[in-house]
């Protein structure tokens, strides 16, 4: 009995940590995964990772609340990081969205619980579907697994505040960006092409309302080019999971003071 008083603090602050992952990690915080299966996934998680590294004996004190709400701070954290590179896909479909006039058509995310534009709601499953098909959520749980290789349970802070740190996050963010705008290039390119061939005709034919004309036109042309453009979009996808894995790795590393 004794010996289980003396781990106990150590599984709490392991369960703190993996329970903040989920909540935030992509596809496992989304809000059509059940709570019970949320709560029980960190609790196995937390049992892996437990009886797998040799931790510290630790006392219940004030010391130790602090720990946890380290513990806490890395997990949230990492998988914010780790979803705001995800949500490119959802800025991408809203440029697309932009520019084929579905943007006053806003659907309710069944994933997120957000009002989301429909084109990105749509490619946004097929890379959900994409990640499941390549085992990327697999990558994700050995990051969050092999995380206590950079920032130990021990560890009294995490250097938010500090200058590395917060150029790793507007990093992700201009990456974020960067990769909706080559999602989006080859749609969007394409409809402004349209846009200016229907200013030509309009100038030239006033007759012709490119009004009533130019709508379904887009339409039509957007919808051929998401089809057409599919396989580069999961190669786009695939450089995306990659870079996600990067992320939360150099951002664990910043925690844990390694250069």
């Amino acid at each position: 009995m004794e010996q289980i008083l003396e781990w106990y603090p150590a599984f709490l602050l392991i369960l703190v940590r993996m329970s903040a992952f989920i909540v935030t990690l992509p596809l496992f915080s989304y809000q059509n995964v059940p709570a019970q299966f949320k709560v029980g996934f960190a609790f196995f998680l937390t049992w892996i990772v437990f009886f797998t590294y040799d931790w510290p004996a630790l006392a219940i004190d004030g010391f130790f609340f602090t720990l946890i709400i380290k513990e806490a701070l890395v997990g949230l954290t990492v998988g914010f990081a780790a979803s705001l590179l995800l949500y490119a896909i959802q800025v991408a479909g809203g440029f697309i969205d932009i520019k084929m006039g579905f943007m006053i058509a806003n659907v309710i995310d069944p994933q997120t619980g957000a009002q989301s534009p429909l084109t990105g709601s749509y490619l946004y499953t097929f890379a959900l579907l994409f990640l499941l098909a390549t085992d990327a959520h697999h990558l994700m749980l050995d990051g969050v697994y092999y995380s206590y290789q950079f920032v130990p349970l021990d560890q009294p802070f995490i250097p938010l505040g500090s200058e590395a740190v917060i150029m790793s996050v507007v990093t992700a963010v201009n990456t974020m960006f960067i990769i909706a705008f080559q999602m989006a290039l080859p749609v969007v390119g394409s409809l402004f092409l349209i846009d200016v061939a229907l200013g030509m005709i309009s100038r030239t034919v006033p007759q012709v309302n490119v009004f009533v004309v130019g709508l379904p036109l887009k339409i039509l042309a957007g919808l051929i080019m998401l089809f057409l453009v599919m396989a580069p979009f999961f190669v786009v996808v695939s450089h995306l999971i990659e870079t996600v894995q990067l992320t939360m790795r150099q951002l664990l590393e910043l925690y844990g003071g390694i250069d």
